[in-house]
């Protein structure tokens, strides 16, 4: 296996049989209360500050923020998990954002024999920490990123079905000690899990420092809670370009297409020629997604 493959996430092909904390500061909490004139009045965000949901603060650029969660002091720019751009003078708290263009009605149509531990709430509480999936551009590009996503994650699990790696033999093959953190959960803990099959040591560190969990020491997060599990996929899609040149999402908010979004997940073993048969699964569940959404595929299907 390519080094630079390694890097990239491992995924499973569910046709070939392999599917594939931070410490609280002691510092004052802010302030919770709200009157009026809470953006005049909301204190400046502090590093390291506990933060509790619903504290509202502004940012050094002057924007107001509220926290969606609990936190110690996160970046409201960076953890859009933990915090919301807040509307001054509506006295209603967070906005109404990201609103998923699925229904739950299609995404049950989508994927009829899903296991429960995907749910359609965990996938919309996950895309807090994405604002940009999905809701970018034209309706009909918004929707047909979200086609092209679930119909990526689809085809790793079998349909939403799997959550781990079926091949045991394959769990002890993801721990590479040459990271300086080495594998605290163990030889064999990391494993291929959630929807787009999140694999290796070093992609554990990578997506949990990113989303401020601790998936190095418990990887097993990702096959016990559906936000997490659905924020892996969304962290890959939005954030990583595996063997292709651009990430998915970048892929269907350019006008790239689908192929290009399949080449970013696993170009490497399906793109050009090398797995036709798993690119295919992949076009027929994106042109089967899009339909029920009601807009066009778009172009360049295939990889």
């Amino acid at each position: 296996m390519l080094k630079e493959r390694m890097r990239a996430l491992m995924v499973g092909v569910v046709a070939a049989g392999s599917l594939a904390a931070s410490v609280l500061m002691p510092t004052a909490t802010a302030n919770a209360t709200t009157p009026a004139d809470e953006c005049a009045q909301a204190p400046s965000w502090s590093a390291g500050a506990n933060y509790r949901a619903k504290d509202i603060v502004k940012y050094t650029d002057g924007s107001v923020y509220i926290a969606e969660r609990d936190n110690p002091g996160y970046n409201p720019v960076v953890s859009t998990y933990y915090w919301d751009k807040y509307v001054c003078g509506t006295g209603t708290g967070n906005p109404k954002h990201n609103s998923f263009v699925v229904t739950e009605a299609q995404f049950n149509e989508m994927f009829p024999r899903r296991n429960p531990f995907y749910t359609y709430q965990g996938m919309v509480d996950a895309m807090r920490a994405f604002p940009k999936f999905a809701n970018t551009g034209t309706d009909t590009m918004r929707k047909q990123e979200a086609a092209a996503f679930l119909a990526n994650v689809g085809h790793e699990t079998g349909g939403l079905y799997y959550i781990k790696e079926i091949n045991e033999a394959n769990y002890p093959l993801y721990c590479d000690r040459d990271q300086p953190y080495g594998c605290p959960a163990g030889q064999a803990a990391y494993y291929g899990r959630g929807p787009i099959q999140l694999s290796w040591n070093f992609n554990y560190k990578t997506v949990g420092d990113y989303l401020g969990k601790d998936l190095l020491n418990d990887p097993w997060l990702v096959e016990e809670d559906p936000e997490i599990a659905m924020m892996t996929g969304l962290w890959y899609w939005n954030t990583q370009d595996g063997p292709g040149p651009i990430t998915g999402h970048d892929a269907m908010v350019s006008g790239a297409g689908f192929g290009q979004s399949v080449r970013s997940i696993n170009g490497a073993l399906e793109c050009d020629g090398k797995g036709p048969q798993y690119v295919q699964s992949r076009v027929t569940r994106y042109e089967r997604f899009t339909r029920i959404l009601g807009v066009p595929t778009g172009p360049a299907l295939y990889c």
